[in-house]
This record gives structure tokens, sequence and C-alpha cells, in this order.
């Protein structure tokens, strides 16, 4: 049986890695014209780790990543307000989290795929779909037909949008600038990830490598994020935070940097129809909150090749798969679109009851929350 994958991104290629591993022949289209050394990492929790290590790829990805054992909620300043210990969750699920630089994900899992054939430039402009057959023309005048289509071209999805007419794209009102660094820092943020929270904005830094350092730093803006933006010095803007996060913001080449506005998708009923199903962002792109976007598609990678090995019937393993994965999967989208807002309180004594109750939560209710997360669907 044939699969056709749209999009060659982290969930693309790991569904792809999957299903070829279950012994379907796969096919991959994808629109940008070239794979770029994109200046962002990735943080791959306990949850994307289990699928790595079932598909054999958990200590290649560990060897070439970096350690985070603890994920710490701390005030501008670097005071901790709430802090997650991952040792508990290492030891239940023989995995440990990794950050890494997402270009070296991307080619770890391309490796797993050299008799792939792999097609780039190639952008869905419209798509039929009959009873047995899905027709594919891209915008430089070629077609592909299909028997099975999977649908991982983004939260913009072209794949989506041809099957259904009725799903929205939100924005959090949030821009957030990314970017990779080399830094000496104190030995003990070699295996954390910290996430300073300040007024209306807040910092997030992870070592992906020996003094090397993924950073998101995300603020609200009114109403258009281009134009209040426009001329942003971030070192200034961050200069009310601890010494640390100026610094590594200014050791930032400036082409490693990234910006981009912060979106999710509305959630949807249903993720497929007929012979077209979609996955990931595709189907449920989330604000990066709780750092489980390609997480989440990582997990949905293996349940979806899992059901079509098992099912002969195509939209019988469609229907499984959203049976299974769906309930967590908005959970996430929700949850993270609150945390957003939660952390981006401007309101001075809003904040300071935030950080309390944050403070007093008890361990065992936010390890409840942490396991839900990190218990993959099966």
């Amino acid at each position: 049986m044939k699969i056709t994958i749209i999009g060659a991104g982290i969930g693309g290629l790991t569904t792809a890695i999957a299903l070829k591993q279950k012994g379907f022949e796969i096919e991959i289209f994808e629109s940008t014209p070239i794979f770029k050394k994109a200046g962002s990492g990735i943080n791959l929790a306990i949850n994307a780790m289990q699928i790595y290590k079932k598909l054999g790829l958990s200590d290649t990805i560990f060897e070439a990543g970096s350690l985070t054992n603890a994920v710490n909620i701390t005030d501008e300043k670097l005071n901790p307000i709430s802090a997650m210990e991952l040792k508990h969750f290492e030891e239940k699920y023989k995995v440990q989290s990794v950050a890494i630089h997402r270009a070296t994900l991307h080619q770890i899992l391309l490796d797993q795929l050299a008799d792939v054939p792999i097609h780039l430039n190639k952008k869905v402009k419209a798509l039929q779909q009959f009873e047995k057959e899905i027709e594919l023309d891209f915008e430089d005048g070629t077609s592909h037909k299909a028997t099975i289509l999977i649908g991982a071209d983004g939260i913009h999805s072209v794949i989506r949008k041809s099957i259904f007419d009725n799903t929205r794209i939100r924005k959090a009102k949030q821009i957030c600038w990314r970017g990779i660094t080399k830094i000496e820092l104190p030995k003990k943020y070699q295996t954390e990830l910290n996430e300073p929270w300040g007024k209306g904005k807040r910092f997030g830094f992870v070592a992906i490598g020996k003094n090397e350092y993924y950073w998101y730093a995300l603020a609200n803006y009114k109403n258009n994020y281009e134009e209040e933006f426009q001329n942003i010095d971030l070192v200034d803007f961050y200069s009310d935070f601890h010494p640390i996060v100026p610094k590594i913001i200014n050791s930032t080449p400036k082409e490693n940097l990234l910006t981009n506005e912060m979106l999710d998708l509305k959630p949807i009923s249903s993720w497929h129809k007929k012979n077209i199903c979609l996955l990931g962002d595709s189907a449920h792109a989330t604000t990066p909150n709780l750092g489980q976007g390609a997480c989440q598609a990582i997990e949905s990678s293996m349940v979806l090749a899992n059901c079509l090995a098992k099912h002969k019937s195509t939209e019988k393993a469609f229907l499984e798969f959203q049976k299974i994965r769906r309930k967590k999967a908005v959970e996430i989208v929700n949850t993270s679109w609150q945390l957003g807002k939660i952390a981006h309180l401007e309101n001075s004594l809003l904040i300071k009851l935030r950080n309390f109750f944050l403070s007093k939560t008890p361990k065992k209710m936010a390890s409840k929350q942490s396991e839900r997360m990190f218990k993959i669907d099966e």
C-alpha cells in the first residue's frame, strides 16, 4: 500500500519513518525549495522521546542534543516560582527529555528516509478527492495521484482547507522571537529549561549542546505586531530581566533570529475525510506554551502507523486514530492557550497573585498534570 505525505516537517518525517517500519511504501511532497538550517531549537519532552525510542532513534537524538532534566518557571529576575523535576518520569518511562537544534533533528529523520522519494518545491495548489483516489495539482504545474493522503502541511494546511471549510486560526496577540547562540553560562543551566515571566512578556532558554543555547522571547501586542515592534531593540526591551537574559540576546547573531506571530487552530471536530487524514499542526496546531506542538505530532505518527497497519479499511484506521488521539491533543491546545494568557498578565497585582498561587501549587497536583502530558496514547 502506497501512502502520500504532504509536508516534510518533524511530524511528516516521523510519520514516514513509522509507516516505513510497518512495511508501507511512502512518497513525500514538501513545499519548500530547500531545507534551511533555521535558527530554532526544539525540546523533545518525555512523551516524544518514548516514540523515538520505539522507532530506534532515541540514542542518536540524545547524542546529538542536550539533556533537559528540569523545567523552571521563574520571575523576571530568575527567582523560582515553580519547578518540575523530570527524574520521576525519566525512571518511569526509561527515556530522558532532550533539547536539540531543529535542523539537527530534521537531518536525523531524513537519514532514516534515504530510500524514500522526497520531492521539494511542491506546493499544493488544488486538491480533488474522489471515492478511491486523490488528485493533487502543484503550483509548478505538475500533478500527482494518491490513494491515501496524509496532510502534515502545518497550521496553514492547504489539505485541511481543501476538505473542511469551517476551520479558524486564532491569534494569541503575542509575538515570538527565537534564536540560537553560543555562550558560556553557569553550569546549572546546561541541563535546565528556564522560563522567566515578566510583565506582559517572558523569555525562555535551554541548552541544545555544550555552551550552545536555544532561546525564545514573547511579548503582548495590541493591534499590529509588525508596526508596534518594528524598530525593537530586544536587549533594551528585556533589560528589566536578569542580566543573563539581555546577555543571551546580545550574543546572538542577527541571522540566527526568527520572528513569528503566535497562532493556534481552534479545535476541529474531525481530522479525516474518506482517504485523507490530517496530522500534527494541520489537525491540532497549538501555541508553544507547553512545548508540545511537535511532540503531539510525533505521538500521532506512531498511532497513525499502528492504525493503518491494523485495519484493511483506511477510513476505519483514520477513525480509530482520531478516537485515540483527539482528546489529548485538544486538551493540550486549550491548556496551552490558557497558559499563554496567564503567563502574559500585565496587571502588577494579578502577577503577584499568580506567582504566589503557582509557588504554592502542591507538587502532587503538578506531577499529575505532567503525567497526563507524558503518558503516550496507544
